[in-house]
């Protein structure tokens, strides 16, 4: 099965950056999903952003749009996560998930993510 490794998060004061990187051990079919989730403590885990191969559609959370942006090295098989302009609410551990033939209705939807990464954690500080 396909190991999802995260890295990237740390640190940072209220107003920096960071970017969160997901590398894949295996590739996935053409028709597929990264997902970016996150779990604050004490919060259940909620969709953050997400990518749809080969439409290169992305989705991110209403909250975040405008200030987080995902991409995708289908070589490098990576997916990215900048996140700018972090604000203490960020403070979660973030995962990457991948997600096969996805539909627009599923994409964020954490049951239909089948594999999933570790995590990252991000800590903004005020």
């Amino acid at each position: 099965q396909v190991q999802l490794v995260e890295s990237g998060g740390g640190l940072v004061q209220v107003g920096e950056s960071l970017r969160l990187s997901c590398t894949a051990s295996e590739r996935a079919s053409d028709n597929h999903a990264m997902g970016w989730f996150r779990q604050a403590p004490g919060k259940e885990r909620e969709f953050v952003a997400a990518i749809r191969w080969p439409a290169k559609a992305t989705y991110y959370a209403d909250s975040l749009k405008g200030r987080f942006t995902m991409t995708r090295d289908a070589a490098k098989d990576t997916v990215y996560l900048q996140m700018n302009n972090l604000k203490p609410e960020n403070t979660a551990d973030y995962n990457c998930a991948r997600q096969l033939r996805p539909i627009t209705s599923t994409i964020r939807s954490r049951d239909r993510y089948v594999n999933w990464g570790q995590g990252t954690q991000v800590t903004v500080s005020s």
